[in-house]
């Protein structure tokens, strides 16, 4: 008896300790990319960094992955209408505040995201443009194929491309652009038919770089950018996520940018290398 007594005590002491629980709605944002199981960048990796910065993520896989921190050995791109059905499985369900769509591997795929973001226009959409890894991928995957789905189908339906100025000069060079007149590579992006673009790296002055943001009506903005750590994996991922749970919180697309780039830097800054491949972003909160 005495020592039902005291498990009593005890519980209604842990009770009376216990925080409040308070209903809480954050907003809502959906994600597309493949599931990466080192969780270096996209799926879950997303995820998580959008919950540290107060949104809850949902999920749309467009590939699975084999891959470590040192490689990737096998990609399986998911099938468009798996894509499809997914995405508008959890539209139907829940009120979306905003949408990220990471690495895309068919044009087809391409096509069904367009069509969602069409469907949905009302909701921010943000592209992080990426290179295709260098293995892992099937050999009758057609890059510019690809690319030219993303550039005539999504990019009208986008209201942010975030990509690396470097990549953009490149694909640029091999006339990946087609027939698009563009004195910056960026150029190319808005004359697509993308709302704004953020480039990461781009050249400012001699020995300085910056995050160059380009808009409608020509408008621009810039700000300090330093080249991440070496052998730092999805450098720009956190950026991404954090310009998406900006949008979906109702910021303008500058305060959106310009914040997203506080908190990113707060991230990148964290890092640890737990295989023997390359370094990690540390995304948990503590």
């Amino acid at each position: 008896m005495a020592s039902s007594k005291i498990l009593t005590k005890d519980y209604a002491k842990l009770l009376s300790i216990r925080p409040a629980v308070h209903a809480s709605n954050p907003p809502l944002v959906l994600i597309f990319g493949p599931l990466d199981p080192s969780g270096s960048s996209s799926l879950p990796a997303d995820a998580v960094t959008c919950s540290a910065l107060g949104c809850h993520a949902l999920s749309t896989l467009t590939a699975l992955t084999v891959q470590d921190t040192a490689r990737t050995e096998e990609i399986q791109p998911v099938a468009p209408e798996l894509i499809d059905d997914q995405a508008r499985c959890l539209l139907e369900d829940m009120t979306v505040q905003a949408i990220k769509v990471g690495q895309l591997y068919s044009a087809e795929s391409a096509s069904v995201l367009a069509q969602i973001a069409a469907d949905y226009s009302h909701v921010p959409l943000v592209l992080h443009l990426q290179r295709l890894p260098d293995s892992g991928l099937n050999s009758e995957l057609d890059e510019e194929d690809l690319l030219l789905a993303i550039f005539e189908l999504l990019l009208p339906q986008t209201d942010i491309v975030i990509a690396d100025h470097h990549m953009l000069e490149h694909w640029q060079s091999q006339g990946i652009f087609g027939d698009v007149d563009a004195d910056r590579p960026a150029d190319a992006l808005l004359q697509y038919g993308a709302k704004w673009v953020l480039s990461t790296g781009a050249p400012l002055r001699a020995g300085q770089n910056s995050y160059l943001l380009q808009g409608p009506d020509r408008e621009t903005a810039t700000w300090p950018w330093q080249a991440p750590p070496n052998r730092l994996l999805d450098a720009d991922g956190p950026l991404c996520c954090a310009i998406t749970t900006e949008l979906a919180q109702g910021r303008t697309m500058p305060q959106a940018v310009e914040s997203a780039i506080n908190a990113s830097a707060a991230f990148t800054a964290r890092h640890f290398q737990p295989g023997m491949g390359q370094r990690l972003i540390n995304r948990s909160v503590a």
